[in-house]
């Protein structure tokens, strides 16, 4: 499977002039040829191809005054642009014909410099590479300061630089994992090691072994520091460079935010991972409990991210991943006898099953049930109900500067 590593980098001035040319040469392109596609939707002609849209927006663009600085950086960057509003195009045709999963994705639009967030891709005919001394480099930028902190377990097809709203560059890097390895690198767990989640706001997540995991809350412990930001910002007057410099320190806060919370979803997910052979969560309505009163508090937990996080390590280490429908009455029915006592309001969080008499944490209670009804119920024998559980793998990789030449030969 592909994985993105993604390592902060420090260019110096001479190289953010031109990592800002390339952005803006990258951006030309894509809004080139975006408007070629719609000038040609508008008269009803058969849209350009890419080999079509190449010639014109970059071969002889180069050629003409107006666009003579599209030499000044690599083609390949001007390419990959070519590239991305082919994939636009495409989703947005599967999505209109049903054929594309998740919410419906809208028609590409024009990119602007005052976006928060840049991007450009080097693929391996730009013979991009990493230096002896662990350095990034890039054609036509240079020699990159990059600060490594794990190691690449393979060698990335491709790179992708970014710059964020909080001013901070990264290089991106895309590698092909090989299974065989990733089974070497943890330990695996028992056999009936299965765990079932039930995620939740007074708890992130209550497991059904009884374990509750406390929420961070990082957005409402921010929350004094990020309204006194965003009130400085409103003061400063529009288009003043002290303006500018409030809004970097607004997304500073906001990007602090959403890295602790990430950081927090990624340590907790690979130990879950780690230590159980299958793992089951409830699929949570998140964009019906997002327009609640509860909206900031959901939004604030990230569910989706770390439930995205459990399926993708569980697919790349072998373990079994299960989500179980969200209408499933995890939190009516007793885990000991099967009773179902009915719906129950969000201040009850103890409850004893009239039928056998157990006093159930609410939480817990769900938990078991979502294991249960997931088929991962263990026999008093000690061995799971469910059979066949795919063997374990081992621990997570990271990147290196390791020297890495990526030029096609």
């Amino acid at each position: 499977m592909q994985l993105r590593y993604a390592f902060r980098l420090y260019p110096e001035p001479g190289q953010r002039a031109a990592l800002a040319r390339a952005f803006g040469c990258a951006r030309v392109v894509f809004n080139d040829a975006v408007r070629a596609r719609e000038d040609a939707r508008t008269t009803q002609e058969p849209y350009p191809s890419a080999a079509v849209l190449s010639q014109q927006l970059i071969t002889r663009a180069k050629n003409t005054p107006e666009r003579s600085w599209l030499g000044e950086v690599s083609s390949v960057v001007l390419q990959q642009a070519l590239r991305d509003v082919e994939a636009a195009y495409r989703n947005f045709f599967a999505s209109l014909k049903g054929e594309r999963r998740g919410p419906r994705v809208g028609a590409p639009r024009f990119r602007s410099r005052k976006d928060s967030r840049q991007a450009i891709r080097f693929t391996a005919n730009a013979c991009w590479k990493i230096t002896k001394g662990g350095r990034l480099s890039l054609p036509k930028i240079g020699e990159v300061k990059v600060k490594w902190s794990r190691i690449l377990p393979a060698v990335p097809s491709s790179v992708t630089v970014i710059l964020d709203a909080a001013g901070r560059y990264f290089a991106s890097f895309v590698i092909d994992t090989d299974p065989d390895t990733d089974r070497t690198r943890w330990t695996e767990p028992s056999p009936e090691a299965a765990i079932g989640i039930d995620l939740g706001l007074t708890h992130f997540a209550v497991l059904s072994d009884g374990t509750k995991i406390d929420s961070p809350r990082f957005l409402r412990r921010a929350e004094k520091k990020l309204k006194k930001a965003q009130r400085e910002l409103s003061r400063k007057q529009k288009g003043s460079k002290n303006r500018a410099k409030a809004r970097r320190k607004v997304a500073r806060a906001h990007t602090a935010v959403a890295d602790a919370r990430k950081e927090f979803h990624q340590q907790l997910s690979t130990k879950l991972i780690r230590e159980n052979q299958a793992v089951a969560v409830e699929d949570l309505a998140v964009a019906g409990l997002a327009r609640t009163r509860l909206a900031k508090s959901v939004h604030d937990a990230g569910w989706a991210q770390f439930v995205g996080m459990l399926e993708y390590k569980a697919k790349r280490y072998g373990r079994t991943f299960i989500k179980i429908g969200r209408f499933e009455p995890t939190s009516q029915t007793c885990s000991t006898c099967g009773y179902r006592d009915g719906p129950k309001p969000l201040h009850v969080r103890e409850w004893t099953c009239p039928m056998c008499g157990t006093l159930h944490d609410r939480d817990h209670n769900a938990a078991i049930n979502v294991r249960q009804a997931a088929g991962l119920a263990v026999s008093a024998c000690g061995a799971p109900v469910r059979p066949g559980l795919v063997p374990a793998q081992r621990e997570e990789t990271g990147s290196h500067g390791t020297p890495t030449r990526t030029c096609a030969a």
